[in-house]
């Protein structure tokens, strides 16, 4: 399992495309992935999920990755959220 701290770049925070394109990318692999802020943790691959949360552009998140693939999965997820 990989936990990394990651704060969010992304101009707008994660509104609703922001988080579609997310969601598409957590959803390439195999792993489980989880996305952390302050006490609620949810599934990266989950729209929903990721809606929930309310992230603005600057808020750090932790993510969690556990699988055969968790190492090229974290490097695509954190790439996506410190993009600007």
């Amino acid at each position: 399992m990989i936990r990394k701290p990651i704060t969010i770049k992304i101009s707008n925070g994660l509104e609703a495309r922001p988080i579609a394109l997310l969601v598409q990318v957590a959803s390439q692999y195999e792993s489980s992935i989880y996305v952390e802020s302050e006490a609620k943790k949810v599934n990266a691959k989950s729209i929903m999920g990721m809606m929930s949360l309310g992230l603005d552009s600057g808020e750090s998140v932790t993510v969690s990755v556990e699988g055969a693939d968790e190492a090229e999965a974290m490097e695509s997820i954190e790439k996506y959220l410190s993009s600007k």
